[in-house]
């Protein structure tokens, strides 16, 4: 049997986060994502257009287990290598804390991290085969 199309690829995230507001505040105020979807108070799904995450209200009552947590980073693409200079520019002004400064690999990808309210690492990037692969769509 012939393995099927792999469609639109990964494009959805799901984070257990402690803080639910301050998270939902830091995807949608700094990073632009909106709300699509609100189910309860403890869960709120949020896009791009073409990606969903969704933040589910962890615990707090638990001890964070560190050593448990198997999510390296979350990945957000930029159309190109000025706007990772311009979006980690930005986010240093709003106060977000970073990882890395931005820096471009061997293979032309420019990059940084920073850390949402609750943690997790997420690296916004410009990555030349995406970009690519996104103009031939007519997406960029």
């Amino acid at each position: 049997m012939k393995r099927p199309e792999t469609g639109y690829g990964m494009r959805h995230v799901a984070l257990f986060v402690r803080d639910l507001k301050a998270c939902e505040a830091f995807y949608t105020r700094l990073l632009g994502f909106e709300v699509e979807f609100r189910p309860d108070p403890q869960n709120v799904y949020l896009t791009t257009g073409n990606d969903n995450l969704a933040l589910h209200q962890a615990a707090t009552s638990h001890q964070r287990d560190e050593a448990a947590q198997r999510l390296d980073h979350i990945g957000v693409f930029l159309k190109s290598p000025d706007d990772v200079d311009l979006w980690y520019d930005f986010l240093v002004e709003m106060k977000v804390s970073m990882r890395t400064q931005p820096k471009t690999s061997e293979d032309g990808t420019r990059s940084f991290h920073c850390y949402d309210p609750d943690g997790t690492v997420i690296q916004l990037m410009y990555h030349p085969t995406v970009d690519q692969w996104e103009r031939l769509r007519g997406i960029n």
